[in-house]
């Protein structure tokens, strides 16, 4: 198993808008394709403390991260979803994606 980590870096004044798209849709949309969220937070200290969303997700392989990521970014409600919700404006200022893999701990 192997674990994604996403930080999500917002627009200035734009949190909210991301908080209510994860709320609303986005992790409907993760269930429905089968993406395991293990956990989601706001940075409440240190950097980006302000401005800062940051997700746990679990996956078998690697094989199965780009399947699922494949299809949810293919979803026509995703693409809905995301476009409506940056009617006012991009959301995310930055991304950082990194990889895990418990496997030399086990």
């Amino acid at each position: 198993m192997i674990y994604e980590i996403r930080e999500y870096t917002t627009m200035p004044g734009r949190m909210q808008a991301l908080v209510t798209r994860f709320n609303d849709h986005t992790m409907k949309l993760f269930a429905k394709h089968g993406v395991e969220v293990v956990f989601i937070s706001l940075t409440e200290l240190g950097d980006n403390s302000n401005n800062e969303l940051v997700y746990v997700l679990k996956f078998d392989s690697y094989a199965d991260m780009a399947e699922k990521w494949a299809r949810f970014v293919a979803d026509p409600e995703w693409i809905t979803v995301k476009t409506e919700s940056e009617a006012d404006g991009p959301i995310i200022a930055k991304m950082r994606r990194r990889m895990v893999n418990p496997a030399a701990f086990a």
